[in-house]
């Protein structure tokens, strides 16, 4: 049997044991949730395969209802162990795990953890878990805007291997180191053995205030390309008010080939939000991606892919579990990256999308 299948089983058996021995533990508690996210999104340069442009992983489908992302979830916490079961299914997991072996593409989260001292947060997971890079995830009503940046697209959602995690007593400060299978990888192959890794600090000084640093440095290709990646995000989150608040993130990255000289790509966002009332939101971001030599998105242009992002969006609160959404997105890039009958160089899209959460 597939060695990376069978630790996917022994994990499956652990979650099964850890939660048969929580009636022992007061401090035990066994969670089930669910998500689903249907959408609607138009493609104003009207693509013939119904599909959006390369460099976008979520919201994929063109002029038609579809589901971005769907899951259940289990989480069992006792005061030594946690763990988190969750399965998936829709665009989420068609496109962003499309290099993933069929056994893995179900897998949103499969996770265990220890805690290593019994008066302090410090805390050894591992397993597949959500990306220590951004401040977006695959689960679209955690994220402001309806959908995600080019940055969050081309940047791992999710990673496989094991975190070393601490949170202080205030509960303002957390660090965490990574030793991972590589850049958003749960299966490795024959060609993927070397080890990437990662470090995350997150600090808020204030209430209002949160200010965070994540890196990789690793591989993201064969071992036989002998590459280097090595990439930084930072953010910062602020609330000048109670209504009105900002994310400013900067990105770069650099990898290097062999004996050729490493080349850089960077992406500066700014995201705002404005609480109208209980109820109403509006979100707006504007982004620009800069990747001339197409290290992480390859276009076959002279000028690789440099695009300027703008998006705005509504929030429509129907009920506790159900989100309503609306979001108008324009790209214009250097070159004319978007080929569908005519290439060109701006492409606009108009989103709505139902979550339901439980």
């Amino acid at each position: 049997m597939n060695t990376t299948v069978t630790n996917f089983t022994f994990f499956v058996l652990l979650f099964i044991s850890y939660s048969s021995i929580a009636q022992k533990d007061s401090a035990a508690k066994i969670n089930f949730s669910g998500y689903t996210e249907l959408y609607y999104s138009y493609d104003f340069s009207n693509p013939s395969r119904f599909e959006k442009p390369d460099f976008n992983y979520n919201y994929k489908k063109h002029n038609q209802f579809n589901v971005n992302l769907a899951f259940i979830k289990a989480n069992y916490q006792n005061s030594q162990f946690r763990s988190n079961l969750a399965l998936m299914t829709g665009n989420y997991a068609t496109y962003n795990l499309s290099s993933e072996p069929n056994w893995a593409r179900p897998i949103f989260e499969a996770n265990l953890g220890f805690k290593l001292l019994r008066k302090h947060q410090l805390w050894l997971d591992a397993g597949v878990m959500p990306s220590h890079i951004g401040f977006e995830s695959a689960i679209g009503s955690d994220c402001w805007n309806l959908t995600r940046s080019i940055l969050a697209e081309n940047s791992p959602y999710y990673e496989t291997g094991i975190k070393l995690n601490y949170t202080n007593r205030k509960q303002n400060l957390f660090f965490a180191f990574h030793v991972l299978n590589g850049w958003q990888k749960i299966a490795l192959s024959p060609l993927y053995t070397k080890p990437s890794f990662g470090l995350q600090v997150n600090y808020k000084p204030n209430s209002t205030l949160t200010l965070n640093y994540s890196n990789f440095v690793g591989t993201a290709k064969p071992d036989s390309v002998k590459s280097l990646r090595v990439f930084h995000n930072l953010y910062a989150i602020y609330d000048a008010s109670t209504s009105v608040s900002f994310i400013l993130g900067f990105d770069i990255g650099t990898e290097k080939i062999a004996s050729l000289k490493p080349v850089v790509w960077y992406t500066p966002i700014l995201v705002s939000r404005v609480h109208l009332n209980s109820k109403n939101k509006i979100a707006g971001r504007i982004e620009f991606y800069k990747d001339a030599k197409q290290v992480v998105i390859q276009t076959g242009t002279p000028n690789g892919y440099q695009t300027l992002g703008a998006s705005i969006n509504y929030d429509f609160q129907l009920s506790p579990k159900l989100l309503w959404r609306a979001e108008y997105k324009r790209y214009q890039s250097k070159d004319a990256l978007y080929r569908y009958d005519t290439p060109n160089r701006m492409n606009q899209t108009a989103t709505v999308a139902m979550v339901y959460r439980f």
